[in-house]
């Protein structure tokens, strides 16, 4: 087996992943083997010796900004009234599925467990995972059917997230109507020298292969014909990071429907040139997202007549895919490109040694699920306010944004703003949450709470 192993390795420089065989025991010798047996050696070559290609320069130079639905409606084609009733009307015919990317760790957040798994409800304590999950259930509830949930893991959730859905009965949704699929991985090469890292004597530095990868793990496991095999006409991406996503917005998903979209996506008003969202842009006729580190500084600070951003539209990681587009694609999966994330990545050094990079040694080959959108017919963009939609899980207590403590105040701000839309009046400082499962949005708080009602303590509202 050796022999092999290393005849097919010599052929990328790679023998060095053998170099401890001799001290691994048959188990271990088999694990490696099967690692081994998984990698394009010819795809990393190939990409590492791209790893000084710049398209991006070329693109940003002729990027304007994307034609919009704006939340002013100045311009729209299609009246919000007119979109919510389309978008009514496909929620209720049972068309639309979610699809939310938890394959992260908490480890950023000091969180041990899958960041799916975090404890983000401001009162109730509830995790990510259980809040979008339930605004799942309310909207297929909302509109009398039920809305498959299809969630994807990496190798290092899958398992916990298939056990803690299960210990809590799915939150709600039928066992049947939860899709749980593995994205897959690509090895971590050294930076200098393009040689695949060992995380261990036995076993490769491997690491998920981007939410680009979502297409090529949902063909493969049968996931995507699944749903189209039951109705399924177009799936609502989101990011289990993100507890304010505006799941089952019927205005959003009629825009998609009304405007023969085959991908739309969900954007905000950029507040600053360099914010850390990913920018959406047209070039020669075709949307594409360019990454907020990979945008020049000077098409960044670009100005209209008017003083405001040129590149003003930040993408939130939301998105309406048609099955149909996705199919079409499936069979593309593996073309989509590879980005390169110069990265600190441990490794074993020759001597055995476990070794902590201080800096970024290594490079991690990801693609993104946004490269889908020049390929979309009729790919359009819907502006949403970041208050109402956006409030990302990012970092640790004490970082300047996207903290657990900044989550949690932005829920509860929103949550403040419908019940005063309800005409509650809640006491200055008094915290509230206000369940999926109670309500989805203004108008259900309004039919839920009498007007002239007092909140004057913490409360968390939920079906009892």
């Amino acid at each position: 087996m050796k022999q092999k192993l290393l005849d097919n390795l010599a052929q990328y420089g790679q023998e060095h992943l053998l170099r401890f065989w001799d001290r691994l025991d048959p188990r271990q010798q088999e694990s490696l083997a099967a690692e081994i047996a998984k990698i394009d050696f010819a795809l990393v070559h190939r990409l590492y010796e791209r790893q000084d290609e710049d398209h991006t320069r070329a693109l940003a130079d002729r990027a304007g900004p994307p034609p919009a639905v704006r939340m002013d409606a100045t311009d729209n084609r299609f009246s919000h009234k007119a979109a919510r009733e389309r978008g009514q009307e496909a929620l209720a015919a049972g068309e639309i599925a979610a699809v939310v990317v938890a394959g992260g760790q908490g480890t950023r957040l000091g969180f041990e467990q899958p960041k799916g798994m975090f404890p983000i409800g401001p009162l109730s304590r509830n995790s990510l995972l259980q809040i979008l999950t339930e605004k799942v259930v309310a909207t297929g509830k909302r509109h009398g059917v039920p809305v498959p949930m299809a969630v994807m893991t990496s190798p290092a959730t899958h398992e916990p997230t298939q056990r803690f859905l299960a210990e809590h009965n799915h939150f709600g949704l039928s066992e049947d109507n939860v899709l749980v699929f593995c994205q897959g991985t690509m090895p971590a090469v050294d930076a200098q020298t393009g040689k695949v890292l060992l995380a261990a004597k036995d076993r490769i530095a491997l690491s998920p292969d981007g939410h680009g990868g979502m297409l090529a793990a949902m063909a493969r496991g049968g996931v995507l014909d699944s749903l189209v095999q039951r109705g399924i006409r177009t799936l609502f991406y989101f990011q289990v990071d993100n507890p304010l996503v505006q799941f089952g917005s019927a205005e959003f998903i009629g825009h998609h429907r009304l405007t023969d979209s085959e991908l739309s996506t969900q954007v905000i008003a950029k507040q600053a040139p360099r914010e850390r969202v990913g920018n959406v842009v047209e070039v020669n006729g075709r949307l594409h997202v360019i990454e907020y580190s990979d945008l020049p500084d000077d098409v960044a600070e670009r100005r209209t007549a008017d003083g405001s951003l040129a590149i003003w539209a930040g993408s939130i990681a939301v998105h309406l895919m048609d099955t149909a587009f996705l199919q079409r694609m499936a069979g593309q999966a593996e073309a989509l490109p590879f980005h390169r994330a110069h990265k600190k990545v441990p490794y074993v050094a020759e001597d055995g040694r476990l070794v902590e990079p201080q800096e970024p040694n290594g490079l991690k080959f990801e693609r993104f699920i946004f490269d889908l959108i020049p390929a979309a017919r009729n790919a359009m963009v819907v502006e949403i306010d970041r208050r109402q939609g956006f409030a990302p899980l990012k970092n640790a207590p004490g970082a300047a944004e996207d903290t657990p403590e900044h989550v949690r105040a932005q829920m509860v701000a929103e949550h403040r703003r419908w019940l005063a839309a309800a005409g509650a009046t809640v006491g200055g400082g008094v915290q509230v949450e206000i369940s999926p499962l109670f309500a989805l949005d203004i108008e259900e708080t309004s039919q839920k709470i009498e007007p002239g009602t007092q909140v004057t303590q913490d409360t968390y509202f939920r079906i009892e």
